[in-house]
């Protein structure tokens, strides 16, 4: 790729949440979600731009209060990835889209570096996206947690809500990580935006279907998946159980930087 690379980071917040309503609006410590947010991605030092595409007044006015850019997108969208094809379509001059999740408060800035980077160093790559090795029994067998199966070269080979590969030989599942490499699935997406103009005009997939996982539609359609190995973690938060996890981090991590 040649020139200047547009690279658009896109948050989608939607108000609507079965198990936590509003939010990207909850508050933690001080600024709500989606601040804190957009201001992890505001430190990527690839991001050209950070966009945040909401459904909801009450979210764009938040946005705009803190000094951040938002677009507006129809409540009938219902997946994060066509919130972010709906915003993508209008920055024409993009040339790739990082979907980055509207409930990762903790995100660090280096993993929406790290998931960009292939896409920067090969233009056959269209998609991207991070992984991380599973340490313990809990991540392994989560249905939560999606688990990720790679070929020698770093691409997707398949995702999963279920442990893979199966170690047939081993009855004890809670050990698998400690005697073979498990990857867990980190949800941020970058795409070449062309491709993601064309993955989301495809129908839902059969897998995808089954498993719940966006991502499977585009193995199922024969393109590949670049993946990433990162050292980083982050903590999505569904519940206000999760979210008082984050708040109880920023403190500790407040009192640590004025010692």
């Amino acid at each position: 790729m040649k020139g200047k690379i547009h690279i658009v980071g896109i948050i989608p917040a939607r108000y609507g949440s079965t198990r936590l309503p509003a939010k990207p609006l909850v508050d933690l410590c001080g600024k709500p979600m989606i601040q804190r947010v957009v201001e992890q991605a505001l430190r990527s030092i690839l991001l050209t731009r950070v966009v945040v595409a909401t459904d909801d007044e009450r979210i764009a006015s938040v946005v705009k209060g803190f000094g951040s850019e938002v677009m507006m997108t129809p409540q009938s969208i219902n997946t994060g990835s066509d919130r972010i094809a709906y915003v993508a379509r209008k920055i024409s001059d993009a040339d790739i889209i990082v979907n980055i999740q509207g409930d990762e408060p903790l995100i660090a800035p280096r993993m929406i570096d790290e998931a960009i980077m292939p896409l920067t160093q090969d233009d056959a790559i269209q998609a991207g996206t991070l992984v991380k090795k599973i340490t313990s029994a809990q991540e392994l067998t989560s249905p939560h947690v999606v688990k990720a199966v790679l070929d020698n070269a770093g691409y997707a080979i398949y995702f999963s809500r279920s442990p893979i590969p199966y170690l047939r030989d081993d009855p004890e599942i809670e050990k698998w990580h400690a005697h073979q490499l498990y990857y867990k699935h980190i949800g941020i997406y970058v795409f070449r935006r062309e491709f993601l103009l064309q993955f989301t005009s495809w129908e839902e997939s059969t897998l995808e279907r089954i498993e719940k996982l966006e991502q499977l539609r585009i193995i199922e359609h024969g393109y590949k998946i670049k993946t990433v190995v990162t050292e980083y973690d982050s903590i999505p938060v569904d519940t206000i159980e999760d979210a008082e996890r984050v708040r109880q981090i920023l403190l500790k991590n407040h009192a640590m930087s004025v010692v």
